[in-house]
């Protein structure tokens, strides 16, 4: 009897590990413009601006939130990719004086990234003569099911994330140093 119980405890404890849904994944990158930071800020502060900078948005549609321009807390941009697919963001909390904005996706949309959703936090500190800019996120898979399939599991939503995070930064950087923005 007792070996019976062992077995049924095993396998209840093996199905409830198999059960668990997925784990936020997080990104970070970064790059260093030369530039200043009040030169950086002014291009990547602005949450409805990142049309302006980043090579995979086509078009920005923004909603004034609170705060200063209407950047904050309930601003809200609908960001449509040249491949296809739209983000509607909401910003959480803009910080001007400390160069940091942090949103969040509200409305998935697999087409634009495989992520079911996503925070992020876009930050500018100064670096020698220049500017660092810091683009964090955290997400889950597109398809938050035990098993998902290979375009919206774990490594999709890497890899789709971090080419958009790393596109948008090289954009910035080229905005910036191509011209007398300093």
């Amino acid at each position: 009897m007792r070996r019976v119980l062992a077995t049924l405890a095993v396998l209840l404890a093996a199905g409830t590990a198999l059960a668990h849904g997925p784990t936020p994944q997080k990104i970070d990158q970064t790059i260093t413009i030369r530039a200043t930071p009040d030169a950086v800020w002014k291009v990547v502060g602005p949450f409805g601006g990142i049309g302006a900078w980043h090579p995979d948005v086509a078009k920005v549609e923004a909603e004034r939130g609170e705060g200063v321009g209407g950047d904050g807390a309930g601003a809200v941009r609908k960001v449509t990719l040249k491949r296809g697919g739209t983000l509607v963001e909401g910003l959480d909390e803009w910080k001007g004086a400390e160069r940091t904005y942090s949103y969040r996706l509200s409305d998935p949309d697999l087409d634009a990234l495989p992520v079911s959703s996503y925070s992020a936090t876009l930050t500018v500190t100064p670096d020698g003569e220049g500017a660092k800019v810091e683009w964090m996120g955290r997400f889950y898979r597109g398809d938050t099911g035990n098993e998902p399939p290979e375009n919206l599991n774990d490594e999709a939503g890497k890899e789709a994330m971090n080419r958009y995070f790393a596109e948008g930064l090289k954009g910035l950087k080229a905005k910036l140093e191509s011209g007398p923005q300093r």
